[in-house]
C-alpha cells in the first residue's frame, strides 16, 4: 500500500465513523423536539407495543445517559434513556419502538439475533486479543523471527470473529427497524408525516452501524494483505 492510499485509507476510517455519529445525533437531536400528537412517551408506546405483541415478562425502566436506549435479554429489560423515557417526541417513539423490535426478535427466536448471541464470547475474546496479537507479529515479523507469521494470523483469525459479529449485527438492527416501523403504523401511534420523520431517526442510527461493519472489514483486510506479504 502506498503513503497516499495509506492516507486515504485512515483517513476514511476516521471520517465515516464520525460523519455516521454527526447524522444520527443531528437528527435524533431535531425529531426529539417535535412532539409526538399521539402524546405518549417512549415508555408508554414501548409498553404498548409489547402488550401487542403479547410480551407481558419484559419491563421498560428510564436508563442513564445520552442515547444509551437498549434491549437486555438476559434481563428481560428495555432501558430507555432519560428523555426518550419521559417525553412525548418522534425520535423517543422511534427509539423505544426500535428497542421492543429486539424484545420482539428475543420472543420469537429470530436466527440473527440467537447467531449473534452465540457468537459473542469469541467475538469478545476477539475485540481484547486480537490487536495485540497482530501488532506484536508485525514486530516480530519485522525482526524477521518465525513466530512472527503465527501470531500475526492467529490475531486475524481472532479479529475476524468480531468483524462477523459487527456483520452479523446488521440484519439485527434493521429486522428491529422494520418491526419497529410496522407496529407503531398498524397501532396508530404515528400519523404519516410522524411516520417518515421517525423512519429518518431509524435510518440515521442504522447508518452507524454500517460504518462501524465498513471500518472493520477494512482493518481485517489491510491486516490479511499485510499478513501475506510477510509470508511471501
Amino acid at each position: 500500500m502506498s503513503f497516499i492510499s495509506l492516507i486515504i485509507y485512515f483517513a476514511i476510517l476516521m471520517i465515516l465513523p464520525l460523519w455516521a455519529q454527526h447524522k444520527v445525533k443531528s437528527t435524533y437531536e431535531k425529531y426529539s423536539q417535535v412532539r409526538s400528537t399521539s402524546g405518549k412517551t417512549g415508555r408508554e408506546v414501548a409498553e404498548e407495543i409489547l402488550r401487542a405483541n403479547g410480551i407481558n415478562d419484559v419491563e421498560v425502566l428510564e436508563g442513564e445517559g445520552f442515547l444509551s436506549d437498549h434491549y437486555d435479554p438476559s434481563k428481560k429489560v428495555i432501558r430507555l434513556s432519560p428523555a426518550n423515557y419521559s417525553r412525548p417526541s418522534v425520535a423517543g417513539t422511534a427509539v423505544a419502538a426500535h428497542e421492543v423490535g429486539h424484545a420482539i426478535q428475543h420472543q420469537q427466536g429470530y436466527f440473527f439475533l440467537r447467531f449473534r448471541n452465540a457468537l459473542f464470547p469469541l467475538a469478545n475474546i476477539g475485540s481484547n486479543l486480537s490487536y495485540l496479537l497482530i501488532m506484536a507479529g508485525i514486530v516480530l515479523t519485522s525482526m524477521q523471527m518465525a513466530i512472527g507469521s503465527t501470531a500475526l494470523w492467529i490475531g486475524i483469525f481472532l479479529m475476524a470473529f468480531a468483524v462477523l459479529f459487527s456483520i452479523i449485527t446488521l440484519p439485527v438492527e434493521f429486522d428491529a427497524s422494520k418491526r419497529a416501523m410496522r407496529n407503531i403504523e398498524e397501532l396508530h401511534i404515528v400519523n404519516d408525516k410522524e411516520y417518515k420523520h421517525a423512519r429518518k431517526v431509524l435510518t440515521a442510527a442504522a447508518m452507524t452501524y454500517v460504518a462501524s461493519t465498513a471500518v472493520a472489514v477494512a482493518e481485517l483486510l489491510r491486516f490479511i494483505l499485510i499478513a501475506r506479504s510477510s509470508d511471501n
